[in-house]
């Protein structure tokens, strides 16, 4: 294919490219992005992409995925920065945000909540955090993906620490101190010498979990011979959720180092990151996450991305040394990164022989499991979804909006977000809208949701409660944003000007950008679709009504101080909200109503 007449827009671009740090952003002819990439030197890095004779073409060196890339290129575009460093970090925040065809996505952006201890203390505690604490002799524990909760709780359960925050300002033995949790330093009954012997058997049953979970049986079996079965059980579910931290093996290193292990596997229609993590040369706890970018997988920013998400500028600890299964090019770059964000040398190891490297195997062994077992979804109805509205992407991940109100009261927006095969309820967002009708507060919800996407990446699929106007209105706001990502939209059927929704017979109709549906009743990408319309239908409800009982209360409070329902619609029409009304002046109530009403109201 002769692309020459297309990509003159890219050579005026290249001639004029600096010899800065950047990020390059490539654009198809109908300005959808396509790609992004980061470059210590832009003109450089940009030029290694073509061939310049007899005319401009790619070069025949490049992998599949990139050739195919620029065959579609039509425009380019660059951002200039300061350094190698903020070009990296404005890539990955970039891609994840904008969510350009060919590159990879991992979504593997989850924080890791660690249990930390302030020994400056008199009498510390343990505590979960997800941030860096300031404190001068604070102690990391962890990370825990899984079981943190469980395993902060049962401290509190084995060892006699002071179980709240509040016991020690009271001054005075609670009934933790009768029940023998607590041994009552706010009555000077324990030293803080005596104190930090137990923190200290404690600290070590963080590491030697098997110290917990002995502990632990005994009182469960305690409770069952005294016939105290549901206590005993959350017991043993406890105990599983401590053993299932972490993975077994037989590998033992020569000392006591911390290490966190990465490998990233790529299957043949998904993708497994897996993390494990070696404190005092033991395997604490790991995790693992899916992708599905199969087809445009790329195993150096798969890498590049899995770091720079993990270890965040929020992030509570870093190690000295990061595992990798794998070699890939941005390792350089990484560690400069990472020395600069914690102050501190990191070093990013492929191990090839000896222990480490067999700590990578094992990760890798657990990466195949995870595929193995996650290969048996073949059969899901996401792609039929994807292949009958002709998406972009497989939606795996899919977010659902809906909005409520009673004539124009308590409006509401809702956000309900599905995720392979499960409702994600932990990313599930409420709306207050201020728009009035339902056009303005679509747009609003949606404007506010993509703000929102440098923080929480946009998903594989939009799907919209309203018809094509609702349709294309989300379309236009991700196209003025810049952003590539499928949507759809499912409007009721209407008879006689009304929506049908006769039990078992609604013939929902089903728009996408270049068509419209309507499906049978039985199908089942129609209830697939409809399913999610009716969650986030269900979830906006639910607010709306929540929020309605609390108007509907102030209304009544004001209307025992004798004004009538008209006033109360006529002051909340100006002021928008009660607090409004309530934190208004003499003078601003006046003026919405009269001297009367003020007086009434401020008296």
């Amino acid at each position: 294919m002769n692309n020459t007449n297309n990509y003159n827009q890219i050579v005026k671009t290249i001639q004029n490219l600096p010899t800065t740090a950047g990020v390059y952003q490539y654009f198809d002819k109908n300005n959808r992005l396509l790609y992004i990439g980061k470059a210590k030197n832009l003109k450089n890095r940009v030029k290694s992409y073509w061939r310049f004779t007899p005319s401009l073409h790619p070069n025949p060196n490049l992998g599949a995925r990139i050739s195919k890339m620029l065959q579609q290129a039509y425009r380019l575009d660059y951002i200039v920065v300061d350094s190698e460093n903020d070009a990296l970090i404005l890539e990955n925040s970039l891609i994840k945000q904008l969510k350009p065809r060919y590159n990879i996505l991992l979504r593997d952006d989850k924080t890791y909540p660690y249990i930390y201890i302030d020994e400056s203390l008199d009498f510390p505690r343990f505590e979960l955090t997800r941030k860096i604490i300031k404190g001068k002799n604070i102690s990391y524990y962890g990370p825990f993906p899984n079981g943190g909760k469980v395993l902060l709780y049962t401290l509190y359960e084995v060892f006699p620490l002071v179980q709240k925050k509040s016991c020690l300002r009271e001054k005075k033995a609670c009934l933790f101190y009768q029940i023998g949790k607590c041994l009552a330093p706010c009555e000077g009954k324990i030293s803080t010498d005596e104190y930090q012997k137990i923190i200290d058997r404690a600290k070590e049953a963080l590491l030697k979990r098997d110290i917990l979970t002995k502990i632990l049986q005994e009182k469960m079996l305690k409770l069952s011979s005294q016939e105290r079965f549901e206590e005993a059980m959350v017991l043993r579910d406890n105990i599983k959720t401590i053993e299932a931290l972490t993975i077994n093996s037989n590998i033992d290193l020569a000392k006591e180092e911390d290490l966190d292990i990465f490998a990233i596997v790529n299957g043949k229609t998904k993708g497994v990151i897996v993390k494990l993590f070696m404190r005092h040369g033991k395997i604490i706890s790991s995790d693992f996450s899916i992708f599905r970018n199969h087809d445009i997988y790329d195993e150096d920013e798969a890498y590049k991305q899995s770091l720079l998400e993990f270890y965040t500028q929020e992030s509570p600890q870093v190690v000295k040394t990061i595992l990798v299964a794998h070699q890939f090019s941005a390792k350089d770059e990484i560690e400069k990164l990472l020395k600069e964000r914690f102050g501190k040398k990191v070093e990013i190891i492929y191990p090839q022989k000896g222990t480490k490297a067999k700590l990578t195997k094992l990760a890798i062994t657990n990466a195949n499991e995870v595929l193995k077992l996650n290969n048996r979804e073949d059969s899901k109805i996401e792609p039929k979804i994807a292949e009958l509205f002709e998406l972009t992407n497989i939606p795996y991940r899919v977010e659902s909006f809906d909005n409520s109100h009673m004539m124009g009261v308590a409006t509401v927006g809702a956000m309900v977000v599905w995720d392979e095969n499960r409702w994600d309820k932990s990313s599930y967002r409420r709306y207050e809208l201020k728009a009035k009708d339902e056009y303005a507060q679509m747009r609003e919800m949606l404007s506010r949701r993509i703000e929102d996407f440098e923080k929480k990446s946009p998903p594989n699929l939009w799907v919209i409660d309203g018809g094509d106007t609702l349709l294309k209105l989300a379309l236009k706001l991700l196209e003025d944003a810049g952003i590539n990502l499928d949507v759809i939209a499912i409007a009721k059927e209407k008879l006689d000007a009304k929506a049908h929704r006769a039990k078992g017979s609604a013939r929902d109709i089903i728009y996408t950008k270049e068509s419209v549906f309507e499906l049978k009743t039985t199908d089942k990408r129609l209830q697939w679709v409809q399913r999610l319309r009716d969650e986030a239908h269900r979830f906006a409800i639910a607010y709306h009504q929540k929020k309605k009982r609390k108007e509907d209360s102030k209304n009544s409070l004001l209307e025992k101080k004798g004004i009538g329902p008209a006033t109360v619609k006529k002051l909340l029409n100006y002021f928008g909200t009660f607090e409004a009304i309530n934190s208004a002046s003499f003078e601003e109530i006046s003026v919405a109503s009269s001297k009367k009403i003020a007086k009434i109201l401020k008296t």
